[in-house]
């Protein structure tokens, strides 16, 4: 199981949308709460959004790896919390 980092900041819609999906995915598939989560909004904490290598919020790395960046839906947020529990 591998840690995801998700960058965001507060005022994106495309962020809000990926928190209630993130939401959403947690109640359907409770397993998920096991892996480790971090949001990093990038207007609070620049110094760390400045450790890794991206241009649109919401991104999702997994690991050390980015796996997803920008808008996103149900599947895709799906798709990276299957890629962590790997």
């Amino acid at each position: 199981m591998k840690e995801i980092k998700m960058f965001m900041f507060e005022s994106c819609p495309h962020c809000a949308k990926a928190r209630k999906l993130i939401s959403s995915l947690l109640d359907a598939k409770p397993e998920y709460k096991e892996i480790p989560f971090v949001m990093i909004d990038e207007k609070l904490q620049p110094e760390e959004a400045d450790k890794c290598d991206y241009f649109y919020v919401p991104c999702f790395f997994v690991g050390d790896e980015k796996v997803h960046e920008g808008a996103v839906d149900a599947e895709k947020v799906k798709a990276v919390f299957e890629k962590a529990a790997e």
